[in-house]
């Protein structure tokens, strides 16, 4: 597990996706967000490690939603397949779980790109795209999206500052890496 603070109130986590194969192009780990806005404790498509990272991780995030002093906990998904331990967490939290219909306030959904939702967190400036970009060798390509970018073209008209990506490395950059994604072929 890797953990890094993208921004105040903005952090990125890996765990080792349940369902991996040797040979997938998104590699073991995949990607989880955890982000402070006014309204909400947002988690967004988030996955437990397992083994001895586990009690260790909850510890921690049961610490940040204890600081938070009762803001609610929000799940955000952007596909049904990254559920994982959605459950388990909105239980642990009592967090209420988004994936099509109304978000929390200060997000909103900008469309979807194939069957992943697009969701602008406001505050933080973040897209989150799951697997309609990806993260190869560095650079943002399109994946999900590569049928239909219009969603992701929607998004460069935001102050975009984090692209939230569920495989490959953070790419820094913003709008600036997601333009380059846009004039990129798509990734595969």
């Amino acid at each position: 597990m890797d953990v890094a603070e993208l921004a105040p109130g903005l952090w990125r986590w890996t765990a080792t996706h349940p369902a991996r194969k040797p040979g997938d192009a998104w590699g073991a780990g995949v990607a989880c967000f955890y982000a402070e806005t006014s309204e909400s404790t947002v988690l967004v498509d988030p996955l437990v490690p397992v083994g001895a990272e586990r009690e260790p991780f909850l510890r921690h995030l049961d610490e940040d939603v204890a600081r938070r002093h009762g803001i609610p906990v929000a799940i955000v998904l952007t596909g049904e397949w990254h559920r994982r331990s959605t459950d388990e967490l909105a239980e642990r939290y009592g967090a209420t779980v988004h994936l099509d219909g109304e978000l929390p306030a200060g997000l909103e959904r900008i469309g979807n790109a194939g069957p992943d939702p697009i969701v602008w967190l406001s505050e933080l400036r973040a897209l989150a795209v799951g697997d309609a970009l990806i993260s190869v060798g560095g650079e943002l390509r399109l994946l999900g999206a590569a049928e239909d970018p219009e969603p992701i073209r929607a998004a460069l008209d935001r102050p975009v500052e984090h692209v939230l990506v569920a495989h490959g490395e953070h790419v820094p950059g913003g709008i600036d890496a997601l333009a380059a994604a846009l004039a990129r072929p798509p990734h595969g």
